[in-house]
């Protein structure tokens, strides 16, 4: 079967992910993207891994609008025999759909947005972002709160497959060495202080300046909070932690590459994620919380982050989750795990224990059961 696979791009987090499926199909990666999402931190740079790709050129027509004329030709010409198609893309979404329509062939939906988006834009495409739910042949998410999402929808709940948010494990769960750590402590100036972690971009959905005031609640003595990224809102932020008084105890770590991350949650004792909801989206996941967990890192997240809604963060297990845009829920929350040695140890093991089994081949097999359900449907029809 050729599998035509259109994306925005490969970050880092995908190529394993991207070489599994890639195992089964004889797939082509069609990106459509120069990576410079909002969202995207263009640091990070675009990757390929062992697969059929291709990125294609286009251009910006808006802000939020990128075309890229030769898609028409590549899927048209193609002769593909199934379209995957991720939800993102106000020009390819549609073109992609259209064209699988036109020639006949099963369309598999990917998506990991859990919310009705309530932008002027998405409120006026949501017809068109519904019609597409109901009429995918099949439609691969990250987990049970976005099947709930869709059936809510009314859309048919037999079409809709999961497919676990998966990274590459191996490469996360390394062990550290004490150089390497001792290293980094340095660097930070953190002497023999715990440490809160939050690592990720300094925007607004991420909810930084709630872990800044939940810390400052907390105030503890023997603990220092570090800021590991960077973004729009970072003098902004460390103004914050100017005004609430903890400067001091807080360490602003800058931008962080992913081959640098690991030692950062090997140094940690809890990490936090306090996203919040926004027009523009809820978190749709959280990827540094598999990558922390590899490290054996209890987390503390908010009920606005899919890796909490989707099941990967499980409440007194191997972290807590807790109310968005509640501060002083957060400073509990932390402030348990780092009071009490033998429940952190608990939730450490638990975090290894249950990240191991969300891997690629796991997710793999979400999108495996999606194409063969829109196979299947394509040829009875």
């Amino acid at each position: 079967m050729k599998v035509a696979f259109v994306t925005n791009m490969c970050p880092h987090y995908r190529v394993r992910a991207f070489e599994t499926i890639a195992r089964s199909y004889d797939v082509k990666y069609v990106f459509f993207s120069a990576g410079e999402e909002w969202y995207w931190q263009q640091n990070h740079g675009l990757r390929a891994g062992e697969f059929h790709y291709a990125y294609l050129p286009g251009f910006q027509l808006t802000k939020h609008v990128r075309v890229v004329p030769s898609l028409l030709t590549n899927l048209w010409r193609g002769r593909y025999d199934l379209f995957v198609k991720c939800i993102n893309g106000r020009f390819a979404l549609p073109i992609s759909y259209a064209i699988a329509r036109m020639r006949r062939k099963p369309f598999v939906l990917w998506t990991e947005i859990w919310m009705t988006l309530q932008t002027p834009f998405h409120r006026l495409v949501f017809p068109f972002t519904l019609w597409v739910y109901r009429h995918a042949d099949a439609i691969v998410v990250t987990g049970d709160h976005l099947k709930r999402y869709l059936v809510g929808l009314k859309v048919n709940p037999e079409r809709i497959f999961i497919a676990p948010n998966a990274i590459d494990n191996s490469a996360y769960s390394r062990p550290v060495c004490e150089h390497e750590k001792a290293t980094l402590r340095a660097r930070l100036q953190l002497g023999k202080y715990k440490v809160i972690l939050y690592l990720g971009r300094l925007e607004e959905i991420k909810g930084v300046e709630y872990a800044i005031r939940a810390f400052a609640l907390l105030n503890p003595e023997d603990t220092i909070l570090v800021v590991a990224g960077d973004g729009t809102l970072c003098e902004q932020l460390k103004l914050l932690a100017q005004e609430q008084g903890i400067q001091e105890k807080t360490r602003f770590a800058g931008y962080i590459s992913p081959e640098e991350t690991l030692p950062y949650y090997a140094i940690a004792d809890v990490l936090v994620l306090p996203s919040v909801t926004m027009p523009t989206g809820k978190e749709v996941w959280g990827l540094v919380v598999n990558e922390a967990m590899n490290q054996g890192l209890p987390v503390v997240a908010t009920d606005a982050v899919g890796a909490a809604a989707g099941g990967l963060v499980q409440s007194g297990v191997n972290g807590f989750v807790v109310p968005e845009r509640d501060s002083e829920a957060l400073a509990r929350a932390i402030g348990c795990i780092l009071s009490h040695a033998g429940l952190r140890q608990e939730m450490s093991q638990n975090a290894r224990r249950i990240i191991a089994g969300w891997n690629n081949e796991r997710m793999m097999k979400g999108f495996q059961e999606a194409i063969e359900y829109a196979s299947r449907r394509a040829r009875v029809r």
